[in-house]
């Protein structure tokens, strides 16, 4: 048999904690952590509340586990893309190709991450901070490389800034996802990449008076 008549594999089935952890994320986004209960959880996926024990000892593991691996999740795809890319502008276009696609497609996630860093335990918190802290600096890197006038202070206040943006996706409602996909991520390269954008940012005489 040829390969281009071999079938081509099925794709993987989510697990049961993954189905747990898609539901649970959906919930904390539409209630809050503290809105939402075990047995929440367990009516959205079939299970007992108890029987959700037998998956996670508690709904702050549950909590845990989501933020920890959207954080791994961002750092390794998109350090990946940047592994990948031929050069730095490339690296750049690919990395905000990343994190936009990313955060359409993982919307509840995006809320829980942006408003639930408090609600982890201490070590969680320790563990997720770092992998933000990682992924920042892959931006940072790329942002320097990519325009090199940059000093590292403005590139790590750009990617914030950048984030800020493409992280508003969970309340944009108003195109299609690939339209939405096409304008963030025009507005992320124009911003990081338009001639002087990141470079002379003291204010002039006219942008002080209109403070």
């Amino acid at each position: 048999m040829t390969s281009e008549s071999m079938p081509s594999p099925a794709p993987r089935r989510s697990t049961r904690r993954e189905q747990i952890l898609a539901a649970a994320a959906e919930l904390f986004a539409q209630r809050g952590f503290h809105g939402v209960g075990i047995d929440d959880i367990g009516s959205a996926v079939g299970i007992s509340g108890p029987g959700l024990y037998r998956h996670f000892r508690s709904k702050d593991a549950m909590l845990g586990e989501m933020l920890t691996d959207i954080s791994e999740k961002l750092l390794a795809g998109g350090q990946q893309r940047v592994d990948d890319a031929a050069d730095a502008a490339s690296a750049l276009a690919e990395l905000v190709r990343w994190h936009v696609d990313f955060a359409l497609d993982n919307r509840a996630l995006i809320t829980v991450h942006e408003r639930n860093l408090a609600n982890l335990t201490e070590a969680d918190q320790r563990r997720v901070r770092t992998l933000q802290r990682q992924y920042v600096e892959v931006w940072v890197e790329v942002i320097r490389k990519a325009v090199p006038s940059t000093d590292e202070p403005t590139a790590r206040a750009a990617a914030h800034g950048v984030f800020g943006l493409l992280n508003s996706t969970p309340h944009s409602k108003h195109l299609d996802r690939d339209a939405m996909a096409v304008l963030l991520q025009r507005m992320a390269m124009a911003a990081l990449t338009t001639p002087g954008s990141l470079t002379g940012l003291s204010p002039t005489a006219s942008e002080a008076q209109r403070r």
